[in-house]
């Protein structure tokens, strides 16, 4: 599917976005039991991200919600490499509930980029929040590289994320569509822990961190050195939105983060909750309906989704809405629209 994806002004800033649920084409696993038509699973595997990053506190908070509030059901939180793993992982049967991003998800639909030739269709349970493109360095490092520019990064050691991360499936389009082949920097693949160790010693000049604005793992980097964030320059920023990937502009505002004292403008893309197409309806229903009468419980672990925390920003998922949590969105008044309907 391909469609515009609305920009991050246009949402209400109570807005959360739940994503939903994923099957494998080629397995017809949606189609043989009908889309929602599969068993309760009384023990759900959260499949989620690195233990340093913002989606393994938020499955926490999803399990915590599940056990507290949906009677035997019970939820288990999995650290794994993020997005582009935890799609395979549902479409292997292997996870039920993930947290993905948006373009990650959008990928496996169409079974492009890393999933070409082997599609995963998913189904959202709900929306929440926009993933930002952080492209993080040291003011010393900038300053001797001549980082004015995302594209200033050809010809330097660049980490574009964990393997199977969204991060680096975002860091690849950002490329791709800037037209930065990888033989044109030294590329590395490290999660955030290690991409900041790397700067403080030498071993990188700059690193991808896709994730939500105010991450503790930057801001813990700033407190010990001088951090600078790479621009996107207004043709960057351009290109990548007009591209492939339902990216909108973003800017990091000034003061986000120690040291960062002017905006910064970039790009940014949404998270999901997402499921397999044949996860229950009924069962889908009540996590998606539990989920938004205890948000809270989201927002004790990262307070910065709190402002996208409403149903209404389900408009804004990558992929169809799962039968059971459109069930609960046309209760709460939210239109859905044509394309977003299973």
């Amino acid at each position: 599917m391909r469609r515009p994806t609305p920009s991050l002004a246009a949402v209400p800033l109570s807005a959360l976005l739940l994503a939903g649920c994923a099957q494998p084409a080629e397995s017809g696993g949606g189609e043989e039991a009908g889309i929602g038509g599969g068993p309760v699973q009384n023990q759900l595997s959260i499949v989620t991200g690195g233990t340093a990053g913002v989606y393994y506190p938020i499955g926490g908070a999803l399990s915590t919600i599940i056990g507290d509030n949906l009677e035997g059901q019970t939820g288990s939180v999995e650290a794994t490499g993020a997005s582009v793993e935890n799609l395979r992982l549902l479409g292997s049967g292997s996870g039920h509930l993930a947290i993905v991003q948006g373009d990650a998800a959008d990928q496996a639909a169409t079974g492009t980029a890393d999933f070409e030739g082997a599609p995963i269709q998913t189904y959202a349970l709900a929306v929440l929040y926009p993933n930002v493109f952080h492209a993080v360095t040291l003011d010393s490092i900038a300053e001797d590289k001549g980082f004015e520019c995302f594209s200033d990064v050809v010809g330097t050691r660049y980490s574009v994320g964990d393997v199977g991360s969204g991060n680096e499936a975002t860091t690849r389009q950002v490329f791709e569509s800037l037209e930065i082949a990888s033989t044109e920097i030294e590329l590395d693949q490290l999660g955030y822990a290690e991409t900041a160790s790397a700067l403080q010693n030498n071993q990188l000049d700059a690193g991808s961190w896709v994730v939500g604005e105010g991450h503790a793992g930057i801001t813990e980097l700033g407190t010990t050195d001088d951090v600078a964030l790479i621009p996107l320059c207004d043709d960057e920023r351009a290109a990548v939105v007009n591209g492939y990937g339902g990216y909108t502009e973003h800017v990091i505002e000034a003061g986000t983060y120690p040291g960062v004292d002017e905006d910064v403008p970039t790009i940014a893309v949404w998270n999901a909750l997402v499921v397999p197409g044949e996860f229950n309806e009924d069962q889908a229903y009540d996590i998606t309906a539990a989920m938004f009468e205890h948000v809270n419980t989201i927002v004790d672990v990262y307070a910065p989704a709190e402002e996208y925390l409403v149903p209404e920003t389900i408009v804004n998922s990558p992929v169809p809405v799962h039968p059971g949590a459109l069930r609960f969105y046309e209760e709460q008044g939210v239109e859905i629209p044509e394309d977003l309907r299973p």
